[in-house]
This record gives structure tokens, sequence and C-alpha cells, in this order.
């Protein structure tokens, strides 16, 4: 079993960047598919990216398409979720989440989420 530990949120201004992180710990990161998500005030949770265990393959949620990166060190047992081009619509707790099941396709994972789930970190953007 995996756990997840979130950093790297915080306020930023709309139009600025910043870079969610997230640790893993008690398992090789190797061993799972790695995701983001997220949930604003109000809102259900949703997906925002995933990427394969090897880091060859990602796939986004369109609302994030060209704005951020998803990428992992699995040296560092580490994932993180470069966002860019912020709007106060961004603003949400971010999840880290995993998923050993790396038999299912990107589109399960991004309806049904992930097994594993970090405590979330706060991103907050101003207008």
């Amino acid at each position: 079993q995996v756990q997840l530990v979130e950093s790297g949120g915080g306020l930023v201004q709309a139009g600025g960047s910043l870079r969610v992180s997230c640790a893993a710990s008690g398992r090789a990161l190797s061993s799972y598919v790695m995701g983001w998500f997220r949930q604003a005030p109000g809102k259900e949770r949703e997906f925002v990216a995933l990427i394969r265990r090897s880091g060859g393959s990602t796939y986004y949620a369109d609302f994030v398409q060209g704005r951020s990166t998803i990428s992992r060190d699995n040296a560092k047992n580490s994932v993180y979720l470069q966002m860019n081009s912020l709007n106060p619509e961004d603003t949400a707790v971010y999840y880290c989440a995993a998923d050993e099941r790396a038999y299912l396709g990107d589109s399960y994972f991004s309806r049904y989420g992930m097994t594993y789930w970090g405590k979330g970190t706060l991103v907050t953007v101003s207008s």
C-alpha cells in the first residue's frame, strides 16, 4: 500500500503558475499509475491528469490541456503537476492519487478515480 502526501499549494494571482508535488511512501512509485484530481468548493471531484508507470504516457482533462504538465520521478518517489495560466476557476483542493491497475484505461480512471488518495493541497487563484 502506498501513502501519498501533497505539497506546494498556495495563493497565486490569475495568469500565474504553480507546481504541486506528491511524495509517495510505503511502496515503490513505479508500481502505480499516478493521477491528479481536484475539488472546488461546492463541486464534485474532477479528474485533472494522469501519468502511466514509466512516465511515457499522459492524459489530461480538456480544461487543463496545454496549460498543465504532469510528470514523475520514480527514483524520488514523486509526482508533480505544473500548472500555468491559472485562473480563478482553477481554485480547488488538488489531490494526488495512485492505482496499481495499470491494465485499466485512461477513461476509467478519469471517470471513477483511483484507489489510493492523499489528503490534498489547496490552490487558490485570485483575480
